[in-house]
């Protein structure tokens, strides 16, 4: 045993002394496209700190949040009550993973997410949303027997190999075969799903209320007469509330807005977080866990070494505790529509415009060919060169004069995506409003500064053929 004195981490040092170099270490040691890129769309910035919906760059200046890391932040950085709980836990000094015990907050948290889950009655943790997938997989297959896993095109379940394997884009999926024997089936086809229900080897299909690709909803009644289907052939409907789920689109999960519609399992994670401590959770009815596990000899037949750490649980139970005193969900529903009507109302404005669509606080604005000639011939260009190039041109605009921060919702997608904290209210829907409608009163002048960008996003394009 070492007598001497522990040496100390000096963490506000070592970022005093090495920040600077973010993008050269990340270009260095990690994925080194990503600098690439953020340098050549001007999205490389320096952000200090954040607080609820909005973070600060090295200049003080204050940013819009309508991505929410992906939907991780729901209720935005740095909430008082999540950060609390984390610093509680720590000083709580806990037991925490022996392995051979039952720490508390594990079954907390599960007694609390089932409380916002009717018909479901376990919970799996794990670490993030792609594992919580898998887990859906996996008791899938061994509860109903069957190998085969449906799934929608252009729908997205993470990357890791099974989720891959349902996912829905061949850009992902490209390079890394062999995947599970699974099928792709279209959103709202219950012709084509019943065609593969009657193989009799599908063991579930797993679905996304609302695509986060593209957002894209579930046509109504599509839900509830697949799960007819499924349950007509003894297999499985899965839930993928990833990033719909904990009131995401206006209600605790998106499958909800459909009356009768109970999934056999659920997958959760994202928002769960509170934004600090990765975690996934896999909901699911008591009969598929009981199968699962079997017996004492299979009880650690699927396990997590981190799954239930008592960091994760905490802060899932601090969010859920916000999320009821804080009425999320409902501003969630009301903001969102808010939002959803201004936008709307602008497809008659402007001729580049053609879609706003989604729920509560996930909501998918499109773009499309203009009816004059001079916008088309420029639109062709681009759509020439690369499709979803002119949303990028939007996108790029928002953050350099307006400091909002949004995302294009999909590879060669003419669609941009807004996910903002739960938290937003109507002095952010005004800001997004108002610098939106700059960018497009821009794209629409005919010039502008919109146009020359484009044309750099064009060569660029060009080049990466």
């Amino acid at each position: 045993m070492t007598t001497s004195e522990p040496q100390e981490f000096d963490l506000a040092g070592l970022l005093a002394e090495r920040g600077a170099e973010r993008y050269e270490l990340h270009a260095k040691y990690l994925n080194h496209q990503l600098p690439r890129m953020l340098h050549t769309i001007g999205f490389d910035k320096v952000y200090e700190r954040a607080e609820g919906a909005h973070f600060w760059d090295a200049d003080g200046n204050d940013h819009l949040d309508m991505l929410a890391g992906f939907g991780v932040m729901g209720l935005g950085r740095h909430h008082p009550v999540v950060r609390k709980a984390l610093h509680d836990v720590l000083d709580a000094g806990l037991a925490d993973l022996t392995r051979f015990d039952c720490q508390p907050l594990p079954g907390l948290l599960a007694e609390k997410l089932l409380t916002h889950s009717p018909h479901l009655d376990r919970v799996f943790f794990g670490n993030s949303g792609t594992e919580a997938v898998e887990t859906a997989l996996k008791f899938a297959r061994y509860a109903t027997g069957k190998p085969r896993v449906l799934y929608c095109a252009h729908s997205f379940h993470g990357l890791t190999t099974g989720s891959l394997s349902v996912n829905g884009e061949d850009g992902f999926r490209d390079g890394f075969a062999p995947l599970l024997p699974d099928t792709a089936v279209p959103l709202g086809d219950l012709d084509a799903l019943a065609a593969e229900l009657r193989k009799g080897d599908v063991a579930a299909l797993i679905v996304e209320p609302i695509q986060g690709k593209g957002v894209h909803e579930a046509p109504p009644g599509y839900l509830r007469a697949a799960q007819e289907l499924l349950h007509r052939h003894k297999a499985l409907l899965i839930a993928d509330e990833v990033q719909t789920g904990l009131g995401r689109t206006g209600d605790f999960y998106a499958y909800q807005h459909e009356e009768g519609v109970e999934p056999d399992l659920v997958c959760v994670a994202k928002a769960l977080s509170g934004g600090y401590v990765p975690v996934g959770a896999t909901l699911g009815k008591d009969w598929i866990f009981k199968k699962v596990y079997s017996s004492m000899d299979r009880v650690l037949v699927h396990s997590a070494s981190f799954g239930s750490n008592a960091q994760a649980m905490a802060a899932g139970l601090a969010v859920l505790s916000v999320m009821e005193n804080e009425q999320i969900v409902a501003n969630a529903r009301a903001t969102g529509e808010r939002l959803k009507a201004r936008l709307a109302a602008l497809v008659d404005t402007y001729e580049l415009l053609s879609d706003v669509r989604g729920r509560g606080l996930m909501i998918g604005i499109e773009f499309g060919r203009p009816r004059s000639l001079k916008l088309r011939s420029r639109w062709t260009v681009l759509q020439t060169a690369r499709k979803g190039l002119f949303a990028q041109m939007v996108v790029v605009p928002l953050l350099q004069r307006h400091r909002i921060l949004t995302q294009v919702s999909g590879d060669h997608l003419e669609v941009i995506k807004l996910i903002p904290p739960l938290v937003i209210g109507e002095q952010d829907v005004d800001r997004f409003m108002d610098a939106f409608t700059a960018v497009m009163d821009d794209a629409h002048s005919g010039g502008g500064l919109m146009w020359d960008f484009g044309k750099t996003l064009v060569k660029q394009a060009v080049a990466n053929k």
